[in-house]
């Protein structure tokens, strides 16, 4: 299908409302040409004009520059709505609920770290479960699990995995409000429990990098980076099988509920209920239940890095940073305060692949950094770079307070098995002096760097279009795959 793409700016497109049946606000999409044409050969456009007719949306229908296509939602796709007469959609969250990334700072140099290079991917590898159906090293029961997703990263920081202030660096301070166990599944719990603290699979990766460039001096020294060549840690992954499964019963729900509620819906894949009703309010509860799952992970996770430094470098972790920058959501629904038609309106905003990215003198982010804006974590695909950027107050106006989440993918899973081969993949981070340890090489080809957009590219329109800023580039020196 076709579309009349109304060119705004080369990083901004937009689609009327006379599109597709039943639009109540644009499509707007943050791309160039090239990223433009990839989003119009599957269904990310179709997506975004679908979120486009849901009841009490607000503005537009975003798209952002690495929006593929997702369940329901478009991944990369951001929507606001109000919270009296909106709805709520899972789709709008995906189903690997909080996907996220944390950055780790290290004082660390690159001279220090390539010599034991592998002995501390190993180690991390060892340390730290990895693939698919991976389980962590913690053993709960359902009451403790139930107690640790209420409670999120203070539940771990209080049984030694991890330092105080750590949970002053997360999104939400490591605990999203209103968890409610009780409207999580058994399924999703007997999934969940055997999984805290492991990385899993798909685009998860743990990796050690290096700050290859900076671009903005002082926000970078306000966030701790302070020279070219220092040592960081990035951890991507999320709610494992407990969100996977949370999301499943939900839309389960939902689909049911959108009848009941006469909602009328272009794609039972948009399944959703009023803000207000009785399966919003579950939603919500086990939602941030899985929210919570997903800190804890990267928090138990961050642990086991620590303890691997101290091991390899036979020191306490402490000696070489090792604290975290921040730590942000990819996948999430959240209700915030936004200006619309000039008037603060409170709106649950989806934001599905895509980061918050918050301005300088929000009270939503911590006050190290309020003067400078929320640090956004947008990590490449494997052996690609990754950046630090930051929030911007034209991002509150653009696009409530969101941006990119990563590079996006470009290929599907099948055709990147097609086209690479996961030896040829192991050969060319070896020629980039990247070491990988994978839980499966066979899984590789997957997760090619040819099989994402080029987060460089994507990052340059965020950056254009000023939803966020550049700060600094990341090379990776090592990765652990699941």
């Amino acid at each position: 299908m076709s579309y009349r793409f109304e060119k705004v700016s080369d990083v901004e497109y937009q689609v009327g409302v006379g599109a597709k049946k039943g639009m109540r606000v644009p499509l707007k999409i943050f791309a160039n040409e090239t990223l433009l044409q990839k989003m119009t050969q599957d269904k990310t456009i179709e997506q975004g004009l679908n979120v486009a007719t849901l009841p009490g949306i607000y503005k537009s229908s975003i798209i952002l520059p690495d929006g593929h296509e997702g369940y329901g939602f478009p991944i990369g796709g951001v929507g606001a709505f109000d919270v009296k007469e909106g709805v709520v959609s899972p789709g709008g969250v995906g189903y690997d609920i909080n996907c996220g990334v944390r950055l780790l700072l290290t004082n660390l140099k690159v001279e220090d770290v390539k010599p034991v290079l592998r002995e501390l991917l190993d180690e991390i590898f060892h340390n730290v479960p990895s693939g698919l159906g991976s389980e962590g090293k913690l053993r709960m029961s359902f009451d403790e699990l139930d107690s640790a997703v209420k409670d999120g990263v203070g539940w771990a920081i209080k049984r030694g995995y991890g330092w105080k202030e750590d949970a002053e660096f997360i999104e939400e301070n490591g605990c999203l409000r209103g968890a409610d166990p009780t409207r999580v599944s058994v399924t999703a719990k007997k999934r969940g429990l055997p999984q805290l603290g492991s990385l899993g699979s798909g685009n998860h990766f743990l990796e050690i990098d290096y700050v290859e460039r900076i671009i903005d001096g002082e926000v970078a020294r306000g966030f701790g980076i302070e020279r070219v060549g220092q040592i960081v840690v990035l951890i991507h992954t999320g709610s494992r099988g407990y969100g996977h499964q949370i999301c499943s019963d939900y839309l389960k729900t939902m689909e049911a509920a959108s009848r009941k509620y006469n909602i009328w819906l272009p794609d039972r894949e948009l399944a959703a209920v009023p803000v207000e009703s009785q399966e919003a309010r579950d939603y919500f509860a086990a939602m941030a239940c899985a929210v919570n799952y997903a800190f804890l992970n990267r928090q138990v996770i961050t642990h086991w890095v620590r303890e691997s430094f101290a091991k390899v470098f036979k020191k306490d972790a402490s000696e070489f940073g090792l604290n975290v920058l921040y730590d942000v959501a990819h996948n999430i629904a959240k209700i915030e305060d936004h200006r619309v038609d000039g008037e603060m309106r409170r709106v649950v905003v989806h934001r599905k692949g895509a980061t918050r990215s918050f301005p300088p003198g929000s009270r939503h982010i911590p006050s190290k950094y309020r003067e400078y804006g929320q640090p956004v974590l947008i990590p490449g695909s494997m052996g690609s770079a990754s950046w630090v950027l930051v929030g911007t107050e034209a991002a509150m106006e653009a696009s409530f307070g969101s941006t990119a989440h990563g590079a996006g993918r470009m290929l599907s899973r099948h055709e990147a098995m097609r086209r690479f081969t996961s030896r040829q993949i192991r050969g060319m981070l070896e020629e980039r002096g990247v070491y990988l340890r994978v839980a499966d090489m066979n899984l590789v080809a997957e997760e090619a760097p040819g099989a994402y957009k080029d987060p460089d590219e994507v990052v340059e329109v965020t950056h254009r279009a000023g939803i966020s800023r550049k700060v600094a580039r990341l090379v990776p020196l090592g990765v652990v795959k699941g």
